[in-house]
């Protein structure tokens, strides 16, 4: 394979840039709640009273006493619970129908309806939440059904559009949205909740989400084939480093061998580990931060995005590492999977562990917390990426699979964190963390022992010439 096609300007580097554009809507519509939840709740009515936290509060600014004029909600911790898992309800239901959908007919529209949905849904959670908790959960629970097909119909397109040899580098590019939504809406939601009221943390994000949209119907196609600015040289590029790897598309899928197939079991098993922590994370660390580390809303979402940002640039700087080692040292695919994952997993549970033994040192709290997330940007190049290494023709619908299972530990992961911390003490987190970090352990261990990195012989459908 001599040809080759430059990066800069081309259509699948476009691809990865407006595709990371989408993934970065997606999340800050799913976290933006965990940061204005804790602007929506009655501060007065809560159980820890206002300034209560574990270690003593840190100094904050004064709020600007204009138009505070939100609601807030007396909800117990239970009720939070829940309206922080709702969104994974939805999310679990879309997750394999995405990926056959999109094999079906086609991701563009499958992921830019998906997106848009949310974006709507996001637009009317004030309302929700004025009418009572069960509205907001159901609207919550909607915004999990349009996303769901996201990672399905993405990784469905990828498929055709990846260039093996250049797939941790694009896919990496892609999915980095995901961490660098939650990096800006994280902190962005704390400024928006300060400065106007928690509503427009809602109106502000669904707003760009209007934009992405916009931009993906006009500029982004199914196919190499079917794009109407792409040169020719790319198109042939792509579709001959693709021709050994995609069966022809027909409607036959070994359901079968997918199901019974030991390597995709591997990548469930490392993917509902990594989400336990990723998840329990996401939804409940600007609570810990207020709860436990004493930090005012203001500071709490400048922290709490600290994490994701090293997430995200530790998630660049391995794609990149990744594709290296497979292409210019020759590694085994194999071999640089399993190693990445086991960087990414194990790594962030020994520093989750240690987050809970630093007590009111709040700083080296927050480096542990952030160490321990920024390893797990590794695994993106590990065990994510996986799919398309094992299946690249049915890698939509296997991610659908691995990622039905991986959010299970959102929908279950804050309810038994909150359930778990009820009275908020050190300890009692402590406990989350342990829980976290044992099942990131033995995610890691049995991924490492059944792990592949090459085309399964099932996922090669020949047409036999009799």
């Amino acid at each position: 394979q001599n040809m080759y096609s430059p990066v800069l300007c081309s259509s699948r580097y476009g691809l990865a840039i407006l595709s990371c554009y989408g993934f970065f809507v997606a999340y800050a519509l799913r976290v933006n709640l965990s940061v204005a939840m804790v602007d929506m709740l009655n501060s007065s009515s809560s159980s820890s009273g206002a300034n209560d936290s574990v270690c003593p509060r840190h100094s904050s600014p004064a709020r600007p006493k204009h138009n505070h004029t939100a609601s807030v909600y007396d909800w117990d911790s239970e009720t939070q619970g829940w309206i922080l898992g709702s969104f994974f309800y939805g999310y679990i239901i879309t997750q394999i129908p995405g990926g056959y959908l999109a094999r079906k007919y086609g991701a563009k529209w499958l992921l830019g309806f998906g997106i848009l949905g949310t974006v709507i849904f996001t637009l009317l959670t004030p309302v929700a939440a004025d009418l009572g908790a069960g509205y907001l959960i159901a609207v919550r629970v909607l915004e999990g059904i349009g996303e769901g097909v996201t990672f399905p119909a993405m990784h469905a397109m990828w498929a055709s559009w990846a260039p093996p040899l250049e797939r941790s580098r694009l896919l990496t590019i892609s999915y980095a949205g995901a961490q660098l939504g939650t990096v800006v809406a994280l902190p962005l939601s704390g400024q928006i909740c300060f400065y106007l009221d928690w509503t427009y943390v809602f109106y502000i994000f669904g707003a760009v989400g209007l934009l992405w949209f916009i931009l993906w119907v006009f500029l982004v196609s199914n196919s190499p084939s079917s794009h109407r600015r792409i040169s020719e040289t790319e198109r042939t590029y792509i579709t001959a480093s693709l021709q050994n790897e995609l069966s022809p598309t027909s409607d036959y899928i070994p359901w079968t061998s997918i199901l019974t197939s030991v390597p995709l079991w591997a990548i469930v098993v490392a993917h509902f580990s990594y989400n336990w922590t990723f998840y329990t994370l996401l939804t409940l660390l600007p609570t810990y931060m207020n709860d436990i580390l004493g930090f005012s809303i203001k500071q709490n979402g400048m922290l709490s995005a600290l994490p994701y940002l090293g997430c995200w640039l530790l998630s660049m700087g391995g794609g990149q590492l990744a594709d290296y080692l497979r292409e210019t040292c020759l590694f085994r695919t194999v071999i640089v999977r399993k190693a990445f994952t086991i960087i990414g997993m194990m790594g962030p549970a020994v520093f989750l562990v240690a987050a809970g033994y630093t007590n009111c040192n709040y700083i080296m709290a927050i480096i542990f917390l952030t160490v321990s997330s920024s390893l797990g940007g590794f695994s993106a190049s590990g065990f994510n990426i996986n799919h398309l290494d094992i299946a690249p023709s049915y890698a939509g619908i296997l991610l659908g699979i691995t990622n039905s299972f991986a959010t299970i530990p959102g929908m279950v992961g804050p309810v038994i964190a909150r359930s778990l911390t009820k009275s908020n003490t050190i300890l009692e987190w402590r406990t989350v963390f342990f829980i976290s970090a044992g099942i990131n352990l033995f995610g890691a261990l049995f991924y490492t022992l059944f792990g592949k990195g090459t085309v399964q012989p099932w996922a090669v459908h020949r047409v036999h010439i009799q």
